[in-house]
Parts: C-alpha cells; structure tokens; sequence
C-alpha cells in the first residue's frame, strides 16, 4: 500500500485576509483556499510566518485552521506548529490533528540559538503528537540550523518525514539525500524551486502562488517533470517576484501582488510595516508585467 504523504506537491504557505480593522476576515481566508485548489495547487500551510502566526491569539491560530479544513478538507491542510516551547508546539500538533490534519510543519526552537540536543528534544516532543512532522529548515530566522547531518538524525530517530529547506544552499539536497534518502526534500524558497526540484525535491511549500497559482504550479509540475524547456523560460519570467519570498518584506510583497491580481491582501499586523515607495513600485512592477504575459 501506497503511503500518503500530503506534504508532496505545491502546499501554499497562506497569506491571512486582515480586514481594515486588522481582524481576520475568516470567509475571505476559506474562499481564498479552495481558489488556491482550483487553480491548480495541492494544498495549504496556514499559520506559517506568511500566515503572520506569531501575532494571532490562540483562538484565532486555531481558528485559521478549522477553517482551512472546513474549506478544502484536512488531507490537504499541514498547519505550521512553531512555538517557543515545545509543550506548546505539541499542543498546536494536537490540535491540527483534532481538527483533521494529517501532518504538521515545526521550525526548531526559535527564541534562542538551541543547541543538537535541544533540537532533538523538541522534534521528539511534538512526534510525540502522533502526526507525521515536517521540519522547517529557516537558519537566516531562527539562527539555528538543520543541518544535513542532524536531519539525518531527525528523521532516523522517526521524529520527522521532510523537510522545507529554506537556507538557500541548494547543494544541501544531494548531500540529504545521500545521509536519508527516504526524507522528502520541500522546497522552501520560491527563487531557488528550479535548482532544488532538478535535485529531486517531492513537495514546494510556496508563497507566491498567493498571487499566481495557475503559473506557479505550472512551473512546478515542469520542473520536478524534467521539462525544463517549459520551465525554464516561465522560471525566468517570475522569479522577479519569486526572489521576493527570500526578502524580509516577503509578507508585505505577496500581499500587496495579491491585491493588484485581484485577490484580498490586505494590510499586515504590526511589527510588519508598509512597504517602501520604492519596494512597492517594484512589486508592483513586476506584478502587472506577469499580468501582461497572461500569468495571472
């Protein structure tokens, strides 16, 4: 029997609909993710930093997800779990699995540069959960890195299945590979999904597909099939806005195209503040440029 791994194909890392007042707008966020399906894309990470996790209450982290469920059904939901404590993060998994999840994604311990053993620890807390894990490589935020070595030990010790690579150091995918093969590499930066699914990467936990996910997926799907004379040239057209996902204004970028194709980005919750005239003349730029050539 074939073994479900739902963490495979083009998951979209959710941006969140805030109203004016900076609620969220809960019909907006399910509307939003059965279009993200119907357009081509497999499923949805809410509650990532995209989702802007770390400044919703509790009810509405928990909330946010119900509502992926509701919309487009647990198999295609894999919540993002972080949290500073690993008691808390295992709740989250509970959590996500009551609601109808079938796996989570967890970052390391992030409030302070955690050591292996650590690390291991908190993987182990949340596996403890039942949930398949997917562990989220983010060394330029979180300042700790999962290196190859100690996803290796990761996933030999069971407390993970994949991992979202987010260093941007493609070279790391053969060595992965080499130390655990049976590991799913996802990729975790839109502006290097070419290099990575070339290296034999099974999923892409994306941002930009917010805003273009008919293309977004069209490239993906190209690119793990080996025809790189479709997914080249389409590579090249977005990854002006790719290359985006990789910036510190990555939220405000997204939410800011998805607002000019048409979709509901809204404002973000502060710390995040509005984009620079500059950075939004760029964005914008290069948003309407992907409309004209029909990537919307």
């Amino acid at each position: 029997m074939t073994e479900h791994r739902p963490w495979r194909g083009v998951l979209v890392a959710t941006a969140l609909p805030l109203n004016d007042d900076l609620s969220v707008n809960h019909d907006r966020y399910a509307q939003h993710c059965a279009w993200l399906v119907e357009n081509g894309c497999d499923g949805v990470v809410p509650n990532g930093s995209l989702g802007e996790y770390q400044v919703l209450t509790p009810e509405e982290r928990a909330r946010v997800v119900e509502t992926a469920v509701a919309a487009i059904g647990g198999d295609r939901v894999m919540p993002g779990v972080a949290a500073y404590g690993s008691a808390e993060a295992r709740r989250w998994a509970e959590q996500a699995g009551e609601a109808g999840c079938r796996a989570v994604m967890l970052l390391p311990p992030n409030a302070y540069r955690a050591d292996e053993r650590s690390v291991l620890a908190h993987y182990a807390e949340v596996a403890r959960s039942g949930l398949p894990v997917v562990a989220y490589n983010n060394p330029i935020d979180t300042k700790v890195d999962l290196v190859p070595e100690l996803l290796a030990r990761l996933h030999g010790e069971g407390y993970i299945r994949g991992v979202k690579e987010f260093s941007g150091d493609v070279r790391r995918a053969y060595r992965i590979a080499e130390l655990a093969p049976e590991l799913d590499l996802l990729i975790g930066a839109d502006d290097v999904l070419l290099e990575l699914a070339v290296a034999g990467a099974k999923g892409w936990v994306a941002g930009y597909p917010n805003a273009l996910p008919r293309a977004c997926a069209e490239l993906y799907r190209a690119a793990v099939g080996g025809d790189l004379g479709s997914a080249l040239p389409l590579y090249r057209q977005l990854h002006p806005l790719l290359r985006w996902d990789s910036q510190v204004e990555f939220v405000q970028a997204i939410k800011l195209s998805m607002d000019i194709v048409g979709r509901h980005g809204g404002p973000c919750r502060p710390p995040r503040a509005a984009l620079l005239p500059g950075q939004e003349a760029a964005v914008r730029a290069a948003t309407e440029k992907a409309v004209a050539a029909g990537l919307s």
